[in-house]
């Protein structure tokens, strides 16, 4: 049984130098903190991560405090009584950190990990998924590949041998950049993926040669206006019609594993249809479902997806990220939890994609705010294997 006694919140930087929420809570167990990262490339409709702003959260989160101090929480779906409280007063960021100190304090008052308050039972590890190349919002470049994320996905026999695996051909990566982009200066964006003028075409040729199952995220939202999809490098503008039959293409004849966001946020069509065409590949939906129920039944509805993105802070309440992936599992759609752009050392989301015993994990591959979960979800399967 956890009572809590006292919430106060701050602001902490990202791994962007940008600010986050940060919430403390004090309980009858102790005290314990979580934060919550921030997304650059976002979904419209994904839930805010402020009501008004950061500062005002914090405001209110402390004028709050002694409404939270009169619950008692003994599981996870306790977490439904801070959602009712929380809900119209608080953003899903500061309500996603307010959650997850709680879950710190649960596993705290029961004497186990954090994913076991989600589920006891999980046994299966996600596997990697982790950009190794970028472009789009996420690279600060004049000139770069319009896909915002290039993807390694091993599937090693553990965890622990695909993280290794990837920070390997990562490292090799660059060789091959060096080599063919003149422009190649070593540099890394958002999520610590090099970064490069190349074209797409180009970056999906060196990342073939890897020998590893791969993927993008075209986040195609993001260069998406007036009907047309309008690339700049090279500059070309592609109706939907002609991106899916360019996507078709660019999948079929380099076997891509996984494609994230090949259309805009509203385009439930082309999604089906690319889906029906490449059932061998996870046609994933993140702008497009934003870990949300209803756009996740839509897509069911409509075939539109084999998986789905969980972004915990993008929906903002937890018991309705169980019922996203509750959803998918029953609908046989794949799940990858995922971090965001701007992140922080808080690690949770390797405990939380074990815990809701998700498919895949994608968070980065080095960098010290992606590789806090990869080390966690790294450490729990040590645990286990004791």
């Amino acid at each position: 049984m956890v009572s809590i006694k006292e919430v106060s919140a701050k602001s902490v930087f990202d791994s962007r130098n940008e600010k986050t929420i940060e919430v403390s809570i004090k309980t009858n167990v102790g005290s314990f903190s979580a934060s919550a990262p921030t997304g650059k490339s976002t979904g419209k409709y994904e839930a805010k991560p402020y009501k008004k702003s950061l500062d005002d959260d914090i405001k209110t989160i402390e004028k709050f405090s002694d409404y939270f101090s009169e619950e008692v929480i003994m599981q996870f779906d306790d977490l439904k009584m801070v959602e009712d409280i929380a809900e119209g007063h608080f953003g899903a960021n500061t309500i996603f950190a307010l959650e997850s100190a709680i879950l710190k304090a649960l596993a705290k008052e029961n004497k186990i990990e954090v994913w076991q308050v989600v589920n006891p039972k999980a046994k299966r590890f996600p596997r990697l998924v982790g950009n190794c190349i970028g472009g789009g919002r996420h690279s600060d470049a004049e000139k770069k590949p319009d896909f915002q994320e290039f993807l390694l996905i091993p599937n090693e026999k553990t965890v622990s041998e695909s993280f290794e695996k990837s920070k390997s051909i990562k490292e090799s990566v660059r060789f091959d950049l060096a080599k063919e982009d003149e422009k190649f200066e070593k540099k890394k964006n958002d999520e610590d993926a090099w970064i490069s003028s190349l074209n797409e075409k180009d970056v999906l040729d060196i990342i073939n040669k890897t020998k590893v199952p791969f993927g993008v995220d075209v986040a195609s939202s993001e260069f998406y206006s007036r009907k047309k999809y309008l690339y700049k490098n090279p500059m070309l503008k592609r109706t939907p019609e002609e991106q899916t039959k360019y996507l078709s293409n660019l999948i079929g004849n380099l076997k891509i594993f996984y494609i994230e966001d090949p259309f805009n946020e509203d385009d439930f069509e082309s999604f089906s249809e690319l889906t029906k065409k490449f059932p061998n590949s996870v046609i994933v939906g993140d702008d497009l479902t934003v870990t949300n129920y209803d756009r996740l039944s839509k897509a069911i509805k409509m075939q539109s997806i084999s998986g789905i993105i969980v972004k915990p802070n993008q929906n903002g309440n937890l018991t309705e990220v169980k019922r996203v992936c509750e959803l998918a599992k029953k609908s046989g759609i794949k799940i990858i939890f995922s971090h965001r752009s701007g992140e922080t050392s808080e690690n949770i989301l390797a405990d939380l994609a074990f815990g809701f015993q998700a498919d895949f994990l994608k968070c980065g591959i080095t960098g010290k705010e992606r590789e806090a979960k990869i080390k966690r979800l790294i450490e729990i399967e040590e645990g286990l294997d004791k």
